[in-house]
């Protein structure tokens, strides 16, 4: 009996002692704001791949292309550079707010990526209006209320035109023009360029043994499939940036 006393007050003792260290630590801690939601939320992101195949390069003569240069003014008015993703995992768009058709899939598409890295600072999304006559910083601030922007690495750019369609199609080789014949006056390409920390374009190698080279934007992941038969590579988006943000 006395043994097992004194076992009682050992352990009362322990956690007495405990209490008194450790205790007010966590309280200072929750007090001082040390612990946050945002803090946990970035824990809580996994970035484990289900394989270790790395990603492609896109090649141009035998180079690896890399995102040229560029600089326009974001939807807050800042100006925004290529430097400003360095060190940095991004999806590149073109698109304009007005755009009856494939844009509003490809960004609630991109969204939901984008909820799926919430709280990484190293992901970040690029895009860029071919309608900058009309899309202004303050257009595209409201755009980005609309469709529950708030990655602060997710800029919505405008500016020169000129420099805008050369980026898209020299820089990316994605397809952009002002067609007043088509719904909505411009046409450009539906697909997502993935860009990797040190500004080149990567890509996944197909069964085919060849480059995926661009993620089609358009078809979600609940959709699966669209009507001709082209299924969707959200998801195939979203474990690549996992391997890459590994890199």
């Amino acid at each position: 009996m006395k043994k097992t006393n004194y076992s009682y007050v050992g352990i009362s003792l322990i956690i007495l002692v405990f209490g008194i260290i450790f205790i007010p630590r966590i309280i200072d801690r929750l007090t001082n704001k040390d612990v946050t939601r945002t803090e946990s939320r970035s824990n809580n992101v996994s970035t484990q791949t289900k394989d270790n195949k790395p990603l492609a390069f896109l090649e141009i003569n035998g180079e690896p292309k890399k995102v040229p240069t560029f600089s326009f003014v974001n939807q807050n008015g800042k100006t925004i550079t290529n430097k400003d993703y360095e060190g940095k995992v991004y999806v590149v768009e073109f698109f304009f707010t007005t755009c009856p058709t494939i844009c509003p899939k490809m960004n609630k598409n991109l969204v939901q990526i984008q909820n799926s890295f919430k709280g990484l600072k190293n992901f970040g999304v690029a895009s860029f209006t071919i309608n900058p006559e009309h899309d202004t910083p303050e257009v595209l601030k409201q755009y980005a209320e609309q469709y529950g922007i708030t990655n602060p690495n997710w800029h919505l750019m405008t500016g020169d035109i000129d420099a805008i369609y050369k980026l898209a199609n020299t820089g990316f080789n994605l397809y952009t023009a002002k067609d007043d014949g088509v719904e909505g006056g411009f046409e450009h390409s539906g697909n997502f360029a993935l860009i990797d920390k040190n500004g080149f374009i990567r890509s996944r190698i197909t069964e085919s043994g060849n480059p995926l080279i661009y993620y089609n934007g358009i078809i979600s992941e609940e959709e699966m499939m669209d009507d001709e038969g082209f299924k969707e590579e959200i998801s195939m988006l979203k474990e690549d940036i996992k391997k890459l943000l590994n890199e």
